[in-house]
């Protein structure tokens, strides 16, 4: 069956904000949640839609890439299949949605019997590149600075690895009440206030994390930035964040791409762009000059009787697409410019005395009728 377009499934804009998209996933949540809808497959079927579609929204450079290149551009890129994923999945996936206590406990639901588990939060970089960088792609490595699995409970929060079931919910992570509304009598779950959903209690903690199950450490983090990134990309690093209190699901990192130019390119998509200045010789009498590239110089025939705002074109020269094998290389772009001389000696000045008198410098009306329409379709 044919996927339905993730802003539609969500009912909100191409244009929405995080906190709508969030918003509107809560709702839809709610709605076709398994407990409130036991048995209802088609209920099941429109939460995991609903999943899918937050799952992609949620993400900066998901996002990009679906608005860019629809569902074909997730293929392969981290895309997310509610079909293939049972709940428990989808509840571990989400559970910091509303609050960080675990998805079903939070919305006052145990999922499929399961119960809550704390997750990490997430962290931010801010990573610069070069435009060389961006070329070929690149590795960086930061030390990061975050909540880590306590190494003498192994993250249990336990002194003695051992935990004693809820005696409030019974394990459950959730509590049943009756309250009275204008409906009458009506049953609702709540999270469990003593285990927070967690189903379970410790009574002998941790003397090294308070019954955490994490402390404060560091961790090397390497960061793979792919060939083609742009400015402002952000890549996320899944359970590279911070730990999840007594082995919780860990947090992520979100990327942030700052690209720096260091040259004398400027970058138009994939296309790098480089204004050359010919002295009046050269343009009209033809020779050749030489172009930055981003691996070395490169050497460009001028043919004779060059105009100001012809345009050439090195093919293959820009830089890849951030998609991969397939899309190919963008092309150097060369903008070519006269530069008209501002002071000039007496001999000089004679012998451009002597060209006025030339026909050949003058230009005709085709000469003319040409230059401005290049000039025109230059700012089209």
């Amino acid at each position: 069956m044919e996927k339905r377009d993730y802003y539609e499934v969500l009912g909100v804009s191409k244009n929405a904000t995080d906190a709508e998209i969030k918003s509107a996933y809560k709702k839809m949540a709610i709605k076709y949640h398994p407990d409130r809808n036991p048995g209802d497959k088609e209920a099941e079927e429109k939460f995991k839609e609903a999943a899918e579609a937050y799952d992609v929204l949620r993400d900066p450079e998901k996002r990009q890439r679906y608005d860019q290149f629809g569902h074909e551009g997730l293929n392969g890129a981290g895309g997310f299949s509610g079909a293939s994923m049972n709940m428990d999945d989808i509840f571990s996936m989400f559970g910091d949605i509303f609050g960080g206590h675990g998805f079903g406990s939070a919305f006052g639901f145990g999922g499929n019997g399961g119960t809550a588990r704390f997750r990490g939060a997430d962290l931010r970089l801010k990573v610069k590149v070069t435009l060389n960088e961006v070329a070929t792609g690149c590795t960086k490595k930061f030390k990061v600075r975050k909540n880590v699995a306590c190494t003498h409970c192994h993250g249990s929060g336990s002194e003695d690895g051992h935990t004693d079931v809820c005696p409030q919910c019974k394990g459950t992570g959730h509590v049943v009440r009756m309250v009275n509304s204008v409906f009458g009598r009506m049953q609702t779950q709540t999270t469990c206030p003593q285990c927070q959903g967690t189903g379970h209690v410790i009574k002998n903690k941790c003397h090294e994390c308070g019954g955490k199950g994490v402390v404060s450490g560091e961790e090397v983090i390497e960061v793979h930035i792919p060939a083609g990134v742009m400015d402002g990309m952000v890549l996320n690093l899944e359970g590279k964040g911070h730990a999840g209190q007594q082995n919780g699901v860990p947090g992520d990192i979100q990327v942030y791409i700052e690209v720096e130019n260091t040259t004398e390119l400027t970058r138009d998509n994939n296309n790098l762009i480089y204004n050359l200045l010919l002295d009046v010789p050269t343009a009209v009498l033809g020779g050749t000059a030489e172009v930055p590239t981003l691996d070395g110089r490169a050497k460009i025939k001028i043919e004779p009787g060059t105009q100001p705002g012809k345009i050439m074109r090195l093919r293959g020269k820009g830089l890849p697409s951030v998609q991969g094998y397939g899309y190919g290389n963008g092309d150097l772009i060369v903008n070519i410019g006269v530069y008209i001389p501002e002071s000039l000696n007496a001999e000089e000045r004679a012998a451009f005395e002597k060209l006025r008198e030339s026909d050949n410098v003058r230009p005709s009306k085709k000469s003319k009728e040409n230059f401005f329409n290049r000039f025109k379709r230059m700012f089209d």
